[in-house]
């Protein structure tokens, strides 16, 4: 529908035309009462009454003034409809008069809604995204710049300084390393993530697999390690990509859930499994995490402790890769913790 329809307006006629269409649809009538509306429309302005004022339901001034607008003068408008109860969405309102009988301007306008949210949200997503990204390159990356230009200058014939620094621009490199194949990653999985693994895994295997690369780590963390569950736990999955869950929770709970006043700590891992779901879960009784930092831990680049994280190699992507994979494989995540009683961590799985 557009200005130069014409067309005798009946309302029941208009509502099954545009009870067709996908997207949101309301028809208005001059004395601003709502003539007719689709199952879109009404599920999104959910108020809505035929034969009622539109400003009853439709709290937005700025549709309300262009609907006015469009009335008056005929000309087509667009406007921004942001809807904050109750929850943010935002809506790109399309206004046109319907033309009828002889009348130049028609006695009725429709409503069309394009709902923005999702896109506005990937938009800002994105620019988080390279903003982030170039952040946590720039700092590593200037360091080493800066090690260099100064061996190349007052540092030329200083050999423990040349030591030192090619040390520190070492730890540099490899954390840049480290960025760039967790963003490699986390692009591979999230390509595939459509793509559900369908071959068998023994989640007992890979848990042991993992405790054998990580063992030096919990050892010189003053970290002890217990496993509880069944000797074997298959599931469908890719085993390269559950490793690296198993590898980023238990090297998290290691790192994190350690004590800091050197006394001896564990990290628990249990396996289970019922006639739907296997699980495994990976305790640690470190200091625990705050629950407004709760819902942002999958979030790339979020951290709970930006300076620690860095400082213990994190690069801020970790759980954002174990909750792309978890998605891929149709299991879910789930977290528990409150401060001073450390942290669980549950991915669940469909057998």
């Amino acid at each position: 529908m557009n200005a130069n329809t014409r067309f005798e307006f009946d309302s029941a006629t208009a509502a099954a035309l545009i009870e067709a269409l996908p997207d949101p649809v309301a028809i208005v009538s001059m004395d601003s009462r709502l003539a007719a509306a689709n199952a879109p429309m009404r599920a999104t302005v959910p108020g809505l009454r035929v034969g009622e004022l539109l400003t009853l339901a439709l709290r937005a001034p700025d549709v309300l003034d262009a609907i006015a607008r469009v009335f008056a003068g005929g000309e087509a408008e667009s406007v921004i409809w942001r809807d904050r109860a109750p929850v943010e969405r935002v809506f790109e309102v399309a206004i046109g008069a319907l033309t009828t009988g002889d009348s130049p301007l028609g006695k009725h306008v429709a409503l069309t809604l394009r709902d923005l949210t999702e896109s506005r949200r990937i938009e800002r997503m994105r620019a988080d995204f390279i903003a982030n990204a170039s952040h946590e390159l720039r700092t590593p990356l200037a360091s080493v710049l800066g090690f260099i230009e100064t061996l190349q200058g007052a540092a030329k014939d200083d050999a423990a300084a040349r030591t030192r620094f090619l040390s520190i621009m070492r730890d540099q490199a490899r954390r840049m390393s480290r960025l760039i194949e967790d963003l490699l990653s986390l692009s591979r999985i999230e390509q595939n993530e459509h793509l559900r693994p369908v071959e068998p895994v023994d989640l007992v295997v890979i848990i042991g697999h993992v405790l054998d690369t990580l063992t030096p780590m919990a050892r010189e963390h003053g970290v002890a390690i217990d496993v509880k569950g069944p000797p074997e736990l298959v599931v469908r999955g890719d085993r390269d990509e559950l490793v690296r869950v198993a590898e980023n929770l238990i090297e998290n709970a290691i790192k994190y859930g350690s004590r800091d006043d050197g006394q001896p700590s564990s990290v628990e891992i249990e396996l289970a499994r019922d006639d739907k779901e296997a699980s495994f879960s990976v305790r640690d009784h470190g200091p625990g995490i705050p629950f407004i930092h709760l819902p942002r831990l999958t979030e790339r680049f979020y951290r709970v402790d930006a300076g620690a994280s860095r400082a213990k190699g994190g690069t801020g992507l970790g759980l954002a890769i174990v909750k792309h994979i978890v998605a891929r494989h149709r299991g879910r995540l789930a977290v528990h913790s409150k401060p001073g009683d450390g942290a669980c961590f549950r991915v669940i799985l469909p057998v």
